[in-house]
């Protein structure tokens, strides 16, 4: 990195910092420091929203995610919308209406306080561990990368965001939130740009559109009922569904932004933007990925794209394996820079189709030395990463774009992280004092509740930093978020939808169901892992929430049929 791109990254979010701390001083009262005041307007927060949900890892994995796999990964976010209209409809008018802190509040309402305190406790776990993951994601491939210290990186992440998020609350979060959603969507437009600008000449998109189709890259849509494949039609659509209902309609991070929303109106607006703009948002993010890929059928591209495994493997007596892998690879670059002009300029129909299979031939063989190249760095290192999924777009950054613009990609991926964990921590501070200590320690003035809330902001982030400096990549870091809140979030949602709209069923029921379906759904991803059975972590959302809603119902009209006084 050259000077100047240190100047625009660390200019870019030391205003952010100053800027989200300055907006939001003077919140004195609880509604001002876990509301914001409701004064956030629909724009506010459909961003809000959509920051908090495209952390760093959304930039880091999900090109690398298209470059390898393709525009299937777009499936994953079907089912959205769907989720946007029925919390328009069912969940924030309910919100609203009863005035609450915390989406667990309703449930003490619903249900009983045990019943409150269960689903706060399964969030706090399950989003205290992601908050962990939005820092460390970032950290650890910018240090690959760049040779930064991993520990040091957590540390001024965490502590950046712990600046405006403790002094501010939701409103230091959200007016940060429009202006990190600002520098993301400028970086990456114009990485998209200047990747096409540096494909040959004579390539406009529409060829390179039709270079990644050659390639497999561009079906979007898979219609099977294969349980191989993680991303289909369906399980982004009841799946994903059923993730989102979860995610955005009972998880505080996300609830906290539209509980500062001015009105109802206002409020339902803003998860309709949300839910408008984020499949092509996503879209446009694997595209760019997508377009990645092309720009490395005409350029030479590493045969892996982590290079600290690489430097493990080139330190090891097995470097010359790898060099000969590097070797042929590069061989098999010029012939397939060679088969991609001809088939790019060629409008002859049969040798354009016998120069697709070519090219789909090279393509393949690279992918097989690619396979090598990781069975080789794990003899040198048992406990190397090979998946280097997360390492294709910063190194694209890196390598290829112009000083001053690799400050602003850093920044891009810095202030998703940074806009994701201020968000989280904003909850998990919330759902603590207001669920667990408010709850408890009886009716206190609101300047007590404010500096608690400020304590434990403070506490979760001290927490976030200590699970990124301990934690270990994972096969993508972008599944390891959604399976962690595959786990969780189908579970909390049922007892949501039974309190919504079955008062049939009691409290009791509904916090024993919850117990043993927490177990049923850990035990049931724990057996896919090991090949016990086939469940792929999307459908968990879907498990869990239908077979909590059973139980409750078993529960009530057996065990418990004869609690009619029971709440």
């Amino acid at each position: 990195m050259q000077q100047i791109d240190w100047i625009v990254l660390g200019s870019t979010l030391l205003f952010i910092v100053l800027y989200g701390t300055y907006k939001s001083r003077g919140s004195k009262n609880v509604t001002d420091y876990l509301k914001g005041g409701n004064e956030a307007k629909w724009w506010t927060i459909g961003l809000s929203v959509m920051a908090t949900q495209a952390s760093a890892i959304t930039f880091l994995s999900t090109p690398g995610q298209a470059f390898h796999d393709g525009m299937g990964f777009v499936q994953f976010y079907f089912g959205l919308p769907i989720a946007m209209v029925v919390i328009c409809l069912v969940f924030i008018p309910i919100y609203h209406k009863l005035k609450v802190f915390t989406a667990y509040e309703y449930l003490e309402t619903r249900f009983d306080l045990k019943t409150r305190t269960l689903t706060a406790i399964l969030f706090l776990i399950q989003r205290g561990l992601a908050a962990g993951i939005t820092i460390f994601a970032p950290s650890i491939i910018l240090s690959a990368v760049l040779g930064w210290n991993l520990i040091y990186l957590n540390i001024i992440i965490g502590i950046l965001v712990i600046i405006y998020t403790v002094s501010g609350g939701t409103k230091a979060v959200s007016v940060t939130q429009k202006q990190q959603m600002a520098v993301i969507f400028a970086g990456m437009f114009i990485a998209f740009l200047l990747i096409l600008n540096y494909l040959p000449l004579d390539i406009s998109l529409s060829n390179a559109l039709e270079i990644a189709g050659a390639n497999g890259k561009m079906e979007i849509l898979d219609f099977s009922f294969d349980f191989n494949n993680r991303y289909t039609f369906w399980s982004g659509i009841i799946g994903g569904t059923f993730l989102a209902l979860s995610y955005f309609g009972t998880d505080q991070s996300q609830v906290q932004r539209y509980l500062s929303g001015k009105s109802v109106k206002q409020s339902q607006m803003g998860l309709i933007f949300n839910g408008i703009m984020k499949v092509p948002m996503q879209f446009f993010i694997l595209l760019v990925g997508i377009m990645v890929f092309v720009f490395y059928q005409f350029n030479s591209s590493p045969l892996h794209f982590n290079p600290a495994a690489v430097k493990d493997v080139m330190a090891s007596p097995y470097a010359q394996e790898y060099q000969d892998l590097v070797s042929e690879k590069m061989a098999l670059d010029e012939q397939l820079i060679t088969k991609q002009l001809e088939f790019s300029r060629t409008e002859d129909a049969s040798e354009k189709e016998l120069l697709k299979e070519e090219i789909q031939i090279i393509n393949i063989t690279e992918d097989e030395l690619r396979v090598q190249s990781k069975a080789v760095i794990k003899k040198a290192n048992p406990d190397a990463e090979t998946n280097d999924k997360d390492y294709v777009f910063v190194h694209f950054i890196l390598e290829n774009l112009p000083r001053g613009l690799i400050g602003l990609l850093l920044a891009v991926i810095l202030s998703a992280a940074m806009s994701s964990t201020a968000s989280e921590l904003n909850a998990l501070g919330s759902t603590t004092t207001m669920d667990l200590y408010a709850r408890n320690v009886g009716i206190r003035n609101d300047k007590h509740y404010v500096r608690a809330s400020k304590w434990f902001t403070l506490l979760w982030g001290v927490m976030a930093i200590l699970v990124a400096c301990f934690a270990n990549l994972f096969d993508n870091l972008i599944q390891l978020v959604n399976i962690i809140g595959s786990i969780f979030y189908g579970n909390i949602l049922g007892v949501f939808l039974l309190a919504f709209f079955f008062k049939y069923i009691k409290g009791n029921a509904v916090f024993i169901a919850a117990l043993i379906n927490q177990a049923l759904v850990i035990g049931l991803y724990l057996m896919d892992e090991f090949e016990i059975i086939n469940l792929p972590y999307l459908w968990l959302n879907f498990v869990g929430c239908v077979t909590v809603m059973a139980m409750a119902f078993l529960l009530q009209a057996t065990v418990m049929k004869n609690g009619t006084a029971e709440k």
